[in-house]
């Protein structure tokens, strides 16, 4: 048989499983190598097939993974916001999480919307008690004094060792353990604003940075963020000439909501700028190790050489939320936010944080890591294609760069506080775009969550989400079940 016929046959054969679904979308193909010793076929003949089929839209490459089945489903173009603005956090969104929050704790309730992920798969809460429980044994003096600072060694010599697969040279003994994430922005803020302070943020960001930032008499100045490529640096520059800003707060590697990490030369030009104009970053980290590339994109932090870049994670949600243990590096800063953890809350716990540095310190996180990707990703996917499926024509979704987050933009006459309570009705949780920034901007807008078990319970809730959808894009009013 003759290689162009060979060649054209294997598209064709991949087209028509795409076509029938027998590969869905988000499917990863056969390597090259051994699609080619399957067929009997050369190397270059697949090589060339998959080219094609990348040509004709139905498949991707992605980098260090191999190729996948495309989704229908478009990503958002460009930002929402254009320009940065001053904003002022309304009594409607502190309700409106209120009700989202207190909606979700429901068992009764399908939650798609909080990046609470949920499920035997996401934690390893057995091996982890067990080494808890070891530990207590062989140290029951833990729990009978105090934990003053530094504390354990144990834990920051691994986030040290760890930061070094984000391009980071940390200090361990400058590595500071905090109540989770939240205290370690907080702790930052702290450190370098004074109440009546402007701190610019993404838009769209985390919503519970809002309610943060107020209680410290802190203002609000969103900045355009690109949902594929993150904030925009033209913009940033132009705060940072007109001195607006007393400090940055941002997520440049896989963000909160849009999941995007911003490019390796954005990063490097973020770090000078905030050197030439002496203006302090703090950067959320929470997802940095959940990146689905095998080859990790280095943080901003890791281009910075003056202490600026203050840089903050936690283990909440890819190891033992109940635990609390988060961190801040805080460069420069680093005397003033130790004074202000002294002040507040004195220390962490030195069974749980020795607890979580035995855990890192054996190599289980690197293979719970791992699956956790995996998975993370094949649940992006999945629901991706669920979306092409079942909500309106001219949804967009974004395609995270790691993490379990989606943001959907709507069709415009589609408007998402409606549709949330349709969906609350109904036993079904999501996070409306209203929470993300005030005013209109968002209101096609929805996050989704993606860290729960994908079983048919979840799949019906989410198509019958597609279908309240479709009723409002549609004009019609939904049916209700």
């Amino acid at each position: 048989m003759n290689a162009p016929f060979l060649y054209s046959q294997l598209v064709e054969d991949i087209a028509a499983a795409i076509a029938c679904g027998s590969l869905a979308a988000g499917s990863r193909l056969p390597s090259v190598r051994r699609c080619a010793a399957e067929r009997g076929i050369s190397f270059n003949t697949v090589t060339m097939a998959y080219r094609q089929l990348e040509d004709r839209g139905l498949i991707e490459a992605r980098p260090q993974s191999g190729y996948f089945v495309k989704s229908a489903l478009g990503q958002p173009a460009q930002p929402l916001r254009h320009s940065p603005a001053t904003i002022t956090p309304t009594r409607e969104s502190e309700q409106l999480v209120a009700m989202v929050l207190a909606a979700q704790a429901h068992g009764d309730h399908v939650n798609l919307a909080l990046a609470c992920p949920d499920g035997e798969h996401f934690y390893p809460a057995d091996k982890l008690a067990r080494l808890t429980a070891g530990l207590l044994r062989r140290q029951p003096g833990l729990v009978g004094r105090y934990a003053l600072p530094p504390g354990p060694g144990r834990l920051p010599q691994q986030i040290a060792r760890r930061g070094l697969a984000l391009g980071m040279h940390l200090p361990p003994d400058d590595i500071l353990i905090t109540h989770g994430a939240m205290e370690a922005l907080q702790l930052a803020l702290r450190a370098v604003t004074q109440p009546g302070d402007t701190v610019g943020v993404e838009s769209p960001t985390y919503f519970n940075l809002y309610p943060l930032l107020v209680s410290l008499g802190l203002k609000v100045l969103e900045i355009p963020t690109h949902p594929q490529t993150g904030l925009s640096l033209d913009a940033l520059e132009l705060l940072l000439a007109e001195k607006r800003l007393a400090a940055i707060l941002a997520m440049p590697t896989v963000q909160n909501p849009l999941g995007c990490t911003m490019p390796l030369d954005a990063k490097r030009r973020l770090a000078e700028l905030l050197r030439q104009y002496e203006v302090p970053l703090i950067e959320d980290a929470l997802y940095a190790e959940l990146q689905f590339g095998e080859a990790l994109s280095p943080t901003v932090q890791s281009f910075d050489r003056d202490g600026w870049v203050m840089i903050c994670a936690s283990y909440t949600k890819t190891l033992a939320p109940d635990y609390r243990i988060g961190w801040l590096y805080a460069g420069r800063f680093a005397a003033r936010v130790r004074e202000l953890k002294f002040a507040s809350s004195i220390a962490e716990s030195a069974l749980l944080s020795e607890a979580v540095g035995l855990f890192l310190e054996a190599g289980h996180y690197d293979s719970h890591l791992r699956g956790l990707r995996r998975r993370y990703a094949q649940n992006i996917d999945r629901m991706r294609g669920l979306i092409a499926a079942h909500f309106p024509a001219g949804t967009t979704a974004t395609q995270p760069a790691g993490g379990f987050l989606l943001w959907l933009e709507l069709p415009p006459q589609v408007d998402a506080l409606t549709l949330f309570h349709a969906a609350l009705a109904e036993k079904i949780v999501v996070t409306p775009g209203n929470l993300y920034s005030s005013g209109s901007r968002y209101r096609h807008c929805l996050r989704i969550s993606c860290c729960h078990e994908m079983n048919e319970r979840f799949v019906a809730a989410l198509r019958r989400l597609g279908e309240l959808a479709q009723a409002q894009a549609s004009g019609g009013q939904p049916q209700i079940q």
